[in-house]
């Protein structure tokens, strides 16, 4: 069965949750040298942005490839040995049920695919050919610090045939409670320039879904899209704010 025919499955029979598992280290990132000095700047959700402007953040779907032992990649730094434009990732989690002011100590996780489009941990199966069972590279785990930010470095993710490029986070309480499971959408133009002009990217080509027609966010992504800056010599910066109901 194919990825996007999984997904397709797992919405429909399983509704906007799915599984919830989650794992261990890796080695140095390999971050492309790519001479294209375009820099983009790209707003994103402003959800979050106040109390009167708080909605909690869409919840999404965890599978297929979710983090099966998150609490052995408690680590910032998650590209592994994975080449790819540098992307450092900054996540602010707000509480709806407080005025929507941060909330410290809570555990972030986030994973997402390699340029290629492949996951670490999975592999092996008609859903993804290559074997990366023994590898945990871009996962990881951080808590909240007293802004509520949990941040990580990474490399830009690549693509595969049917998913609009997305990053999947899960926020856990301290205690381990499951707050909510959602997915981070990226701009189109920004990806559209990585995927063309970027060494690691290019023979993989430019996305093949786009937000409006992914199965995931084709309901809706305003409050998932976040805000990017940065190019592809210098790496890009991405900033978003979660909202969650704790």
């Amino acid at each position: 069965m194919k990825r996007e025919e999984f997904l397709k499955k797992s919405l429909s029979g399983l509704g906007m949750f799915s599984i919830l598992p989650l794992m261990s280290a890796c080695e140095k990132a390999n971050i492309s040298t790519d001479t294209t000095e375009t820099t983009s700047d790209v707003t994103g959700s402003t959800n979050g942005s106040s109390a009167s402007d708080c909605s909690v953040t869409n919840s999404e779907t965890e599978g297929p490839f979710p983090i099966k032992d998150p609490a052995s990649l408690v680590k910032a730094d998650i590209a592994g040995d994975r080449s790819g434009v540098k992307l450092t990732v900054n996540l602010t989690i707000k509480n709806k049920n407080a005025n929507c002011n941060a909330v410290e100590n809570l555990l972030v996780d986030i994973w997402h695919c390699d340029a290629k489009g492949e996951y670490s941990e999975y592999g092996g199966t008609g859903m993804q050919s290559t074997n990366w069972t023994a590898a945990h590279w871009l996962r990881g785990r951080q808590t909240t610090d007293a802004n509520g930010l949990a941040d990580f470095t990474s490399i830009f993710p690549g693509w595969y045939s049917g998913r609009a490029p997305h990053i999947h986070v899960h926020i856990f309480t301290a205690a381990g409670k499951s707050l909510l499971v959602t997915q981070i959408a990226f701009p189109k133009t920004v990806c559209d320039t990585v995927y063309t002009t970027a060494t690691d990217y290019k023979s993989h080509g430019t996305q093949n879904t786009t937000n409006e027609k992914d199965n995931v966010f084709s309901d809706g992504y305003a409050n998932e899209l976040c805000s990017i800056s940065g190019n592809n010599t210098d790496g890009y910066i991405l900033n978003h704010t979660i909202v969650v109901s704790a």
